[in-house]
């Protein structure tokens, strides 16, 4: 798993004795992670090269003398720069060291009390085991659930914001988590801004995926917004293609990225229509599709356990308990000179493994 570590800004603090210090705040994936000084990654260091010896990136330098403004502006681009090298040794990222360090200076920074949990692990052979863990999760939900809110990506109503911010301030938290799961799209993924074919050819679209729904704000050209849901119950197949590079010119360095889309049939009025999305995330997307459907067929097995699932062989074929024309979880990854035909009947693609994303 890939992951993206920066340090947007720093805080100058004094400490106890009236000296002053650099508080740098850590950002995983564009949430604020935790906030660290200078001697604790250079200590973090220490011990990684403990580990692993000489393999890991150079650490900053430390400064004996009073730091200018462009020597600070300078550490802190180059600790950035440090743990986003650090982190593409996946032996790093699995180490004791590495993830106990980052788990202590996220509940430090948070201030988040750790209990003992429970949870129940589903094994492919139907088995489940449970194990005790240490955990923050309900601390860690509400920042969560606090940051959706304030992103607009949860949307409450103004009666559920108001009880909300009643428990936030009385740090109920058990009834706050209770209360944001009722939140319109809490929980849900959200992906970056993007384009569609509907309902009209060009239009914006901003994505949030989960509870077994593709919900999309779509903006139209003339800059009215249309809120539209697909619900995966209705998706027949789907399938990605690559349509080439796009060179992007935002920002201080130019980038290729891959320009992509994911196009589902879905039935809307009892008729099969292809939809079209444009979007730089469209494995992630075709990735949660996957996720939503196994879930549902897990869900559907434990409710019926008489309810089996045939996979049917080459030389002849068998009959499904579960009817497949309802619902088929196909994706392809096709180049755009290839044509793209609809059948007559039912489309099947070619599969694309995971490590293929």
């Amino acid at each position: 798993m890939k992951m993206h570590f920066c340090i947007p800004v720093s805080q100058q603090r004094s400490d106890a004795l009236g000296g002053r210090y650099v508080l740098y705040s850590v950002h995983l994936d564009g949430f604020l992670f935790c906030r660290v000084r200078y001697s604790q990654l250079h200590g973090w260091n220490e011990q990684l090269r403990r580990v692993f010896g000489n393999c890991l990136p150079p650490f900053p330098p430390k400064y004996y003398l009073a730091m200018t403004t462009a020597m600070a502006d300078e550490r802190r681009d180059q600790l950035e720069q440090y743990l986003q090298n650090v982190t593409m040794d996946p032996n790093v990222l699995r180490s004791d060291v590495f993830v106990e360090f980052l788990k202590l200076a996220q509940l430090n920074t948070f201030d988040i009390a750790t209990k003992k949990a429970y949870l129940d692990i589903f094994l492919p052979n139907e088995q489940s085991i449970r194990i005790e863990i240490i955990t923050s999760d309900t601390a860690e939900r509400v920042l969560e659930a606090i940051q959706d809110i304030e992103k607009g990506w949860a949307k409450p109503t103004q009666a559920q914001r108001q009880k909300l911010e009643a428990f936030q301030k009385e740090d109920s938290q058990t009834k706050f988590l209770e209360l944001a799961r009722e939140v319109r799209h809490y929980g849900y993924l959200q992906l970056d801004p993007c384009t569609c074919d509907y309902p009209e050819s060009g239009s914006g679209a901003v994505l949030s995926v989960g509870n077994n729904e593709i919900s999309c704000c779509i903006t139209l050209p003339d800059s009215q917004t249309q809120d539209i849901v697909f619900q995966m119950s209705r998706v027949k197949c789907w399938q990605v293609t690559f349509l080439g590079t796009l060179l992007d010119t935002d920002g201080p360095q130019r980038t290729l990225n891959q320009n992509l889309e994911l196009r589902f049939q879905y039935s809307e009025d009892s008729c099969w229509q292809w939809f079209v999305i444009y979007t730089k995330q469209a494995f992630l997307l075709s990735s949660c599709l996957k996720k939503m459907i196994s879930e549902k067929m897990v869900k559907l097995a434990a409710e019926n356990t008489e309810m089996q699932i045939e996979v049917p062989e080459q030389s002849k074929s068998k009959k499904y308990h579960i009817q497949q024309s309802q619902q088929k979880d196909y994706s392809s990854f096709l180049s755009r000179k290839s044509k793209i035909k609809i059948a007559k009947g039912d489309c099947v693609f070619g599969n694309i493994k995971e490590e293929d994303l």
